[in-house]
């Protein structure tokens, strides 16, 4: 769901998608660099903003979404192999947004699936690296995670010392100061005899 004040979100958004018109469009030729005139011909292959691309699919189909290059089969092939190794910041920073927001706009219904096996794979080892590694080997690994898996990793990073430190000596449960007082317990008369 997106959120109107997510900095992420909006930038997620401007990350560019390129588009196939499925109609002419007259006054808007600042869109296609290569029109000589005021209008998008039909057929036109043009980078847009996904904001924009996905505005103007809801507007009478006038485009078609083609899949982002960060989705192609070459990238699925790369993280089958080995998804740790994969940049996916280079390919895309918001990969698994525009990916989720991408798969009901494009007749590649796979790229959920490969989503989530993405996610999954690469989650493992920023899990993993982020409770064993030590700060010298950080730089050289979190380039190539995503916002998201970014975030993952800093989070995981900050619990594992926040951890370390209660493990160590850090604040542990105390008595509360209610229970050292000693309260006066008051028995209730015996019924009366008269």
């Amino acid at each position: 769901m997106p959120c109107y004040y997510d900095v992420d979100d909006i930038l997620m958004e401007e990350e560019p998608i390129s588009v196939v018109f499925q109609v002419t469009a007259n006054g808007v030729g600042l869109l296609d660099p290569g029109a000589e005139r005021n209008s998008v011909e039909k057929g036109a292959k043009v980078d847009l903003p996904f904001w924009l691309a996905h505005g103007m699919l809801s507007l009478e189909q006038a485009v078609s979404i083609n899949v982002p290059p960060c989705f192609t089969q070459k990238t699925r092939k790369e993280i089958q192999a080995d998804a740790a190794c994969v940049d996916l910041r280079v390919r895309c920073p918001y990969f698994y947004e525009l990916g989720c927001k991408i798969v009901p706009l494009v007749s590649d219904k796979s790229i959920g699936q490969f989503l989530r096996y993405a996610f999954t794979s690469r989650y493992k080892e920023i899990l993993s690296k982020s409770h064993s590694s030590s700060t010298t080997t950080v730089p050289k690994f979190t380039p190539r995670l995503t916002k998201e898996e970014a975030r993952v990793f800093d989070s995981a990073r900050e619990s594992m010392t926040a951890f370390k430190k209660w493990r160590v000596g850090g604040a542990r449960l105390q008595k509360a100061s209610i229970l050292g007082r000693k309260r006066k317990t008051k028995l209730p008369d015996g019924p009366s005899t008269s």
